[in-house]
C-alpha cells in the first residue's frame, strides 16, 4: 500500500502556523526562559527537557513522573493558553475544572512566576522543537484563541 506524500501536510501545517501570526520568540525571551526553566522546571522535567525516567508509568505514589518537554513528549500537542493555565494553576486544578479524573503532580507556579515568565519558559521549550512541531503547536494555539 502506497502512502500519500507528507510534504503537502507539512506545508499546510507550516502555512497554518504562518497564517496565525505565530512568530519566533525574541532571543532575549528564549534566554530568559532557559534560565527560568533551569531554576524552576529542570529538577522534575530534566535539564535537557528529557523528562523523568519511566515517565510513562505511575510511580510508587500512583502519579506519573514529569513528562519530557522535548519533541518526544506531548507538550507540543497543547496550545499556549492551556499550557499557561496548567502551569499557572497547577495540573490538578486545571484537570479538575475539566472533570478529568487524574492525579497530577504538577504544582502551581502562579504565585512564583509571572505570566510573562511562564510565557518565556514556553518560548524556550518551543525553541528546541523541530520546525514542523513548532508549526503544529502554533496551529493548536491559534485554534484555542479562535473562539
Amino acid at each position: 500500500m502506497q502512502h500519500p506524500p507528507r510534504l503537502p501536510c507539512l506545508a499546510l501545517i507550516v502555512a497554518l502556523g504562518a497564517a496565525t501570526g505565530a512568530s519566533a520568540a525574541s532571543t532575549g525571551e528564549v534566554e530568559q526562559g532557559r534560565a527560568l526553566y533551569a531554576q524552576h522546571c529542570a529538577a522534575c522535567h530534566g535539564a535537557d527537557l528529557e523528562g523523568a525516567p519511566d515517565w510513562q508509568r505511575p510511580g510508587p505514589d500512583g502519579r506519573y513522573p514529569a513528562p519530557p518537554h522535548d519533541e518526544t513528549g506531548h507538550t507540543w500537542h497543547h496550545g499556549d493558553v492551556m499550557l499557561l493555565d496548567y502551569t499557572r494553576r497547577g495540573g490538578q486544578a486545571y484537570l479538575d475544572d475539566l472533570g478529568v479524573v487524574f492525579d497530577s503532580g504538577m504544582p502551581a507556579f502562579g504565585d512564583i512566576l509571572s505570566d510573562d515568565e511562564i510565557r518565556a519558559i514556553l518560548a524556550f521549550i518551543r525553541s528546541t522543537w523541530p520546525e514542523e512541531i513548532q508549526a503544529f503547536q502554533a496551529a493548536r494555539t491559534a485554534a484555542e484563541t479562535a473562539d
